[in-house]
């Protein structure tokens, strides 16, 4: 309730009367018998109390009145009411009974533990101290040589096209230079038109006989991983008690010999 509607319901209240108020608080509405600001009042209470004064109004035609009467008015200020939310319900005898069991049972528990704790999770190697819990992680030298390797690898590509790079600008320029040379008795436009020229043949010429140069080394490598791979003993020995017996040689066969061309060998000593 605002200031204005606790006027408008106590005007209403002193010129309906206390029966007519009663009536408007129907099942589940709010109390109107003490207005006060801050108290709740339904919307259709607020409806009736306003039609109620705005036709007396009317009958009376008294512009004097102490308390707005229109809807408008009466709304102005309000607040939609929240209520409080409900108690909560007592809990009953067998709950806070359970409740109490359950908390002395943990406090039970968490004495036992501070007095016997468990014993800690063994790890493997605590538990066998003997094993090789490393025996099959990698090593760190097998990482360093491969990353040894790869850098290599890399630098030497480096150089190369360095040295490629250096190559082809040092025969471009020469090429130029050299038809420069060649052509002083012409005019100074055909010399550069013909020094351009030149070193632009010379350009195209070396990125072709490089990209062949690849195209070759890359069918070459396709060949080579075509052929297939023939492991041959070269040498035996055979152990037998104290005493060592060494067998002889294996030759290769005629048809090992004819496949030379296509096949790869590989010599390898065993045990």
């Amino acid at each position: 309730m605002t200031p204005s509607i606790v006027a408008a319901v106590q005007r209403y209240e002193a010129l309906a009367g206390a029966e007519q108020t009663q009536k408007l608080q129907l099942d589940g509405e709010p109390q109107l018998s003490d207005p006060a600001p801050g108290k709740p009042i339904s919307h259709a209470q607020l409806i009736d109390i306003s039609d109620f004064l705005k036709a007396r109004a009317a009958q009376h035609d008294d512009d004097s009145e102490p308390a707005p009467s229109a809807l408008n008015d009466l709304l102005r200020g309000s607040r939609i009411y929240v209520p409080p939310p409900p108690p909560k319900p007592e809990p009953s005898n067998e709950y806070k009974e359970l409740m109490a069991r359950l908390r002395k049972e943990e406090e039970a528990r968490a004495y036992e533990r501070m007095l016997n704790p468990p014993p800690p999770t063994e790890t493997f190697s605590q538990r066998f101290p003997a094993s090789n819990a490393d025996l099959f992680a990698p090593h760190p030298m097998d990482s360093f040589a491969s990353k040894d390797e790869d850098d290599e690898v890399t630098y030497a590509d480096i150089n190369r096209q360095l040295a490629l790079i250096i190559n082809v600008l040092v025969s471009i320029i020469a090429c130029s230079v050299a038809i420069w040379i060649a052509a002083r008795y012409w005019s100074t436009p055909a010399r550069l038109a013909l020094s351009m020229t030149g070193s632009g043949v010379v350009a195209v010429a070396e990125v072709a006989i490089y990209l062949g140069y690849l195209r070759r080394i890359k069918e070459a490598k396709v060949e080579e991983k075509k052929k297939p791979e023939i492991k041959e003993i070269a040498e035996t020995w055979v152990i037998e008690g104290s005493g060592e017996k060494k067998s002889v040689a294996v030759q290769k066969t005629g048809t090992a010999s004819s496949e030379a061309d296509t096949v790869r060998h590989r010599k390898g000593k065993q045990k």
